[in-house]
């Protein structure tokens, strides 16, 4: 019974699909199929990362703006610029599926970069009030920006290098085979394009570290 069963004609039709899978299973293992896919949701990830930091730091802005309005409300267009700053960046959105268009990155990018700017403009006239800079809600506030900032280019760094890694991977060998092959519609991601000397962490320093 055995032996009619291994000579059955069905065995034997299915011998070739069998052997393709032994071989063929361990070469998409062991050649980097799946670096495509992975290197792909890396940076995606990466990305979503530094959102919720930007983020972070425009839900900081409204009471940072109000704390400084207590003691320097004559400072009314600097103000008025961070305010319009913030809305302007909560508005330009990139999600992780659209991250491959550098347009909306740049704009993007242009966004926070103009954001940033408004609020240097704002720390250097705090300079100004030192009854603010002693203020414990602004103290708290300076806490919490600081580290922001930190997250901030941390997350970038991170999406940077994750980028780099994912988008070697469309052009370098052997991951371009399967990009060819079997993921012809992935393409690369963008990427900020400030250079790596201006990604250093930003100081936040209202003045209150070196003793009044």
């Amino acid at each position: 019974m055995f032996a009619q069963r291994l000579s059955s004609p069905s065995i034997f039709r299915a011998l070739p699909a069998l052997l393709v899978m032994v071989i063929v299973l361990p070469l998409l293992a062991g050649c980097g199929y799946n670096t495509i896919p992975t290197a792909e949701e890396n940076a995606k990830a990466a990305w979503s990362e530094v959102l919720n930091q930007y983020q972070r730091r425009a839900d900081l802005i409204p009471n940072l703006v109000e704390t400084v309005k207590g003691y320097a409300a004559h400072e009314k267009d600097t103000l008025d610029a961070v305010v319009e700053a913030r809305a302007k960046a909560t508005q330009v959105t990139v999600t992780p599926e659209t991250v491959k268009d550098p347009e909306a990155f740049k704009k993007f990018q242009d966004s926070q970069a103009g954001l940033t700017s408004a609020l240097s403009r704002l720390l250097a006239v705090v300079e100004n009030y030192p009854d603010l800079k002693a203020n414990q809600n602004f103290l708290a506030l300076q806490a919490q920006l600081e580290g922001t900032e930190n997250r901030i280019a941390v997350a970038r760094r991170d999406y940077i290098q994750a980028v780099r890694d994912y988008n070697l991977t469309l052009r370098t060998f052997p991951s371009v085979l399967w990009a060819t092959l079997w993921f012809r519609s992935n393409e690369p991601f963008a990427n900020f394009t400030v250079a790596e000397d201006k990604l250093r962490t930003p100081k936040v320093d209202f003045g209150t570290k070196q003793g009044g």
